[in-house]
């Protein structure tokens, strides 16, 4: 049953009980009233002063819960003051405090969002956790409050949650027996969330030679989208247990690699210059760090070079190569530089 919290059953105002749970009731709501002026006048006005707007919206979320709470106070104080039967109280007292629970978890909800929306990037900055791990830890904050919500409502009720945390027990055991490899990939998904090997908009290469975007991280799995523009979901217990390559990481850039090779007899010194042109010539290309050539070896055929540069982002790996390929070929083609290729000749003897 629930306790008294004021010293109501003392007032006798008008000598009907009915009008003076009613008298109660409207004082209540006055001072609910009350209550209210002092926080949207008095203190949402001072919070509109200062440059942040985390204190606004929290003011504008909780000041219609503290109303309805004093107002729901006010009808249990006047269902005790008119002391009806036992059973008759216990739910009336009972359904009006789940209300005012339900309003204050609702109400913890929304600040729950709040908080999250507003502290998200701080939180990032701070202890350098992943964007993708601020709604999980929303909804693993939302499903704690509910699950408190709910032992407080059984309270209320004054039902024990013994035997509900000994099925729950049980329950819980045949679930994650049943769901391992799901328990398996969500664990997979935290490590990716606090390891981060890699993040949304990363290229990355996996074990098995797929190479493409990442576009989602999930708690059961990862996508990742190819070149051809295939989306793979790959189990993030697999992730987590795999070696990953990430092209984008710890720099965006990407090094690419042309092997070229020139005829013996060729000006060393220009084909190094004309190489090093037509990769400062390509808008995919960095300026920095510099593009370089390096003379690999003697071939069998021709001199080899390798020309290295750097492109803004992986992603167009396949693009600067293409303009790279297509330039050397037709700068060597104006300067006469020969690009050696294998051939065979054949000699005919005449015999007398």
């Amino acid at each position: 049953m629930a306790a008294e919290l004021v010293p109501v059953q003392a007032l006798q105002i008008t000598s009907s009980e009915y009008l003076n749970a009613l008298l109660i009731l409207i004082a209540f709501m006055f001072l609910a009233k009350l209550a209210d002026l002092i926080i949207t006048r008095v203190m949402l006005q001072a919070a509109r002063r200062t440059s942040f707007e985390f204190d606004d919206r929290l003011i504008e979320i909780l000041h219609k819960p503290i109303f309805s709470s004093i107002v729901l106070l006010g009808a249990v104080q006047a269902v005790l003051y008119l002391s009806p039967p036992e059973n008759v109280e216990f739910y009336l007292t009972n359904l009006l405090e789940s209300a005012a629970l339900l309003i204050w978890v609702a109400a913890i909800f929304r600040s729950t969002s709040l908080i999250f929306a507003g502290i998200g990037s701080k939180l990032i900055d701070v202890t350098g956790v992943g964007r993708e791990l601020l709604p999980l830890l929303e909804n693993i904050s939302k499903a704690v409050i509910l699950a408190g919500a709910g032992m407080a409502l059984l309270s209320v009720w004054e039902k024990s949650i013994t035997p509900i945390l000994a099925s729950a027990g049980l329950a819980g055991f045949a679930v994650a027996f049943a769901a391992k490899d799901t328990i398996a990939n969500f664990f997979g998904g935290v490590s990716i969330f606090m390891d981060k090997p890699f993040k949304i908009g990363d290229y990355i290469i996996l074990d098995s030679g797929e190479r493409g975007e990442v576009v989602h991280i999930g708690l059961r799995s990862t996508r990742i989208k190819t070149r051809d523009d295939v989306l793979i979901s790959i189990p993030n217990s697999i992730i987590a247990s795999s070696k990953i390559v990430n092209e984008s990481a710890p720099q965006p850039r990407f090094r690419v690699r042309v092997p070229v090779s020139v005829a013996y007899g060729s000006n060393i010194a220009r084909v190094e210059e004309l190489l090093k042109q037509i990769a400062r010539s390509c808008e995919y290309v960095v300026s920095e760090p510099e593009p370089r050539v390096r003379f690999r070896r003697f071939g069998a055929s021709g001199l080899e070079f390798e020309l290295l540069c750097w492109v803004i982002e992986p992603r167009y790996k396949g693009r600067a190569v293409h303009y790279l390929n297509s330039e050397i070929y037709r700068r060597f083609a104006e300067e006469g530089i020969e690009i050696p290729y294998t051939k065979m000749d054949v000699y005919l003897y005449r015999r007398e």
